[in-house]
């Protein structure tokens, strides 16, 4: 089935997280991913546990539908091999640490100059320019950095990292998102351009309630729990047996929620009217709901708010979210059959298109599984020369 980013053909120098949940997603969608990798060592998340029949399951969720090309870059026939995909490449991405690939004599003037039509995408803890750019980071540090670490307790708690990598995966999302938007301008201009994207960066970018909070009113956001800082009710409150969500977003739900839940005689409450009151005196509603959903299972209560069209769900556990009934509607989770691994499940494509869709075809790679494929396909390599570049350590 034809997919969106059919005939994009994509060199993935990335490894561990960011780069390869980037080149993931635009797998998903079509585009052919060449996954290149140091031989006899491979991208670094191979060797992260934990394994199934001696694979990483790590790696494995962040690279099916790539192909593993190995390829030392730093033997000069690495480095012309690679000049020669480049050349039937249009996009090329890399997260390297900042001046790596200059080093290697293979950053974007270089390979511009062999394909003036590539797309160079680099992604870096803090970007290419800048007083932090030679700073390393992994995404614990981007978080604390970008202050998200910093808003993510309870109040009087001490800072608690996201438990998902969300320095890493948005980094790789906004490197997704300039891809596509610099081959789109390439129809154009028939010319390529270097995408920088420093985590840093798109970890700020999600601060977009906090800073207009600060800007407006110069008071520094605090940690604020399970709750929301500027619409009420909102957050989680315990039942009889776990949690629920809720989320009353404005003063019409404000009404049927009091109504449904019994308690018509807090529309009047001169405390809750509106709801630039109700966030006044969050604390003091915040007491009467944990009262009040303490009296039913979460399951009853969420039938009763779903049949008044009031916001709400559970507190799941991941069990829970993988067998969840619309996450399968939804093909959200899938299985793949791994030539070594066996069917392995994994997440499914999050975009949802009605004529391309995206699809997980293909397993994550063996390290090196397409070398030969790739260098007589692409380059016209003859067995004889592809044996003399793995004997070399090249390939």
């Amino acid at each position: 089935m034809h997919k969106a980013l059919d005939g994009v053909r994509i060199l993935d120098l990335t490894r561990v997280l960011a780069g390869p949940f980037c080149t993931m997603a635009l797998a998903d969608l079509g585009a052919e991913v060449i996954k290149v990798e140091m031989p006899g060592i491979g991208d670094d998340s191979r060797s992260a546990g934990p394994f199934v029949k001696g694979e990483s399951s790590y790696f494995m969720s962040l690279n099916r539908g790539k192909k593993s090309l190995t390829l030392n870059l730093r033997h000069q026939e690495g480095k012309a091999v690679l000049k020669e995909l480049v050349k039937k490449a249009d996009v090329l991405i890399e997260n390297f640490r900042p001046g790596t690939m200059k080093k290697l004599e293979l950053d974007y003037s270089v390979l511009s100059a062999e394909n003036p039509r590539l797309i160079y995408a680099a992604i870096s803890g803090f970007g290419q320019s800048g007083p932090y750019r030679e700073k390393p980071a992994y995404d614990f540090i981007i978080q604390g950095m970008g202050g998200v670490m910093g808003l993510t307790a309870h109040p009087g708690g001490p800072p608690t990292r996201v438990p998902v990598a969300i320095g890493d995966i948005t980094a790789g999302l906004f490197t997704a998102i300039g891809i596509l938007s610099a081959l789109r301008e390439r129809d154009v201009s028939g010319q390529g351009q270097m995408i920088d994207v420093g985590m840093l960066d798109c970890q700020v970018s999600l601060l977009e309630n906090p800073l207009a909070r600060y800007f407006a009113t110069q008071e520094v956001p605090v940690p604020i729990g399970n709750t929301h800082p500027t619409l009420n009710p909102t957050g989680a409150y315990p039942t009889r047996d776990r949690y629920i969500v809720i989320g009353v977003g404005n003063d019409s739900l404000w009404k049927t929620f009091c109504q449904v839940m019994d308690r018509k005689h807090w529309i009047e409450d001169e405390r809750f009217t509106t709801n630039a009151k109700r966030t006044e005196n969050s604390a003091q509603l915040g007491e009467l709901l944990t009262e009040l959903f303490r009296t039913r299972n979460t399951a009853d209560w969420i039938e009763l708010l779903d049949n008044a069209g009031i916001p709400c769900g559970p507190i799941n556990t991941v069990d829970e979210v993988a067998n969840d009934p619309h996450i399968d509607f939804r093909k959200m989770i899938v299985s793949i059959e791994h030539p070594t691994a066996g069917e392995v499940k994994m997440t499914g494509v999050p975009i949802k298109m009605s004529r391309t869709p995206g699809a997980v075809d293909t397993p994550p790679p063996i390290l090196g599984e397409h070398n030969d494929e790739i260098l007589q396909r692409l380059l016209g390599y003859k067995r004889n020369k592809i044996k003399a570049l793995r004997q070399k350590g090249t390939i």
